[in-house]
């Protein structure tokens, strides 16, 4: 079975006008996710919309390596748009434009089960800094203790942790769930107290406005 996941992911959020929505998605749908997948080394992609935070559209690009995006074939669709490229791409409509290029920091490597695993229909994904003083002691609790306590919750399916290697801020959690619903659990809320290092590293960690936000799958190309 072909790898769905690897070591890097290309993460786009937007927000577009709502009178151009409609042709914004079916470019998006008919055309630019399969241009991208086209490309060696991009495993996998799906499309979410928002219902907490946001922004709105989300579009999730597995990689093999963030080296994927430095390919001759990459490049080329970059250097050459078709023409609905240019007229609906994000960075030309989009009111707000986020284009971030992350490398898997956790787990590393993946186990051969999630390899293989298509995007959830459902993300909680969560974007922060956090300041360098705390930062090691910051990065090995929430590998060793609060992932992990989070993968115990019923219909989480998995979470990864990502370094930006492109754009902003430093970190991003992504935890892959069964339904938008899980993760206002009470049970996943009694995680955010179930350790006691979790107050003082939950304090000094800075999330971004709209973080963490959910998203639900509107488009899978498979």
């Amino acid at each position: 079975m072909a790898n769905k996941k690897g070591t890097g992911m290309l993460a786009v959020w937007c927000e577009v006008p709502e009178n151009l929505e409609n042709e914004f998605n079916r470019w998006y749908n008919e055309e630019h996710v399969f241009e991208r997948l086209s490309v060696p080394g991009v495993l996998n992609a799906a499309r979410y919309e928002a219902v907490l935070n946001g922004p709105k559209h989300l579009a999730i690009y597995e990689l093999e390596s963030i080296n994927v995006l430095k390919s001759s074939e990459y490049k080329h669709f970059l250097s050459n748009p078709t023409k609905w490229t240019k007229k609906m791409s994000p960075d030309v409509i989009g009111k707000t434009y986020i284009r971030n290029v992350y490398d898997l920091i956790f787990p590393n490597p993946l186990e051969s089960s999630a390899l293989v695993s298509p995007l959830a229909d459902a993300l909680q994904v969560g974007r922060m800094n956090i300041p360098k003083q705390y930062e090691t002691e910051w990065n090995n609790w929430y590998n060793t203790i609060y992932v992990p306590n989070y993968e115990t919750v019923p219909g989480v399916i998995m979470g990864r942790r990502f370094k930006a290697v492109e754009g902003e801020p430093d970190y991003m959690t992504f935890y892959e769930l069964d339904s938008p619903e899980v993760s206002q659990t009470e049970e996943w809320f009694s995680q955010q107290t179930a350790h006691p290092s979790n107050a003082s590293m939950r304090e000094a960690m800075e999330h971004i406005s709209g973080s963490p936000g959910i998203w639900v799958k509107t488009f899978d190309p498979s």
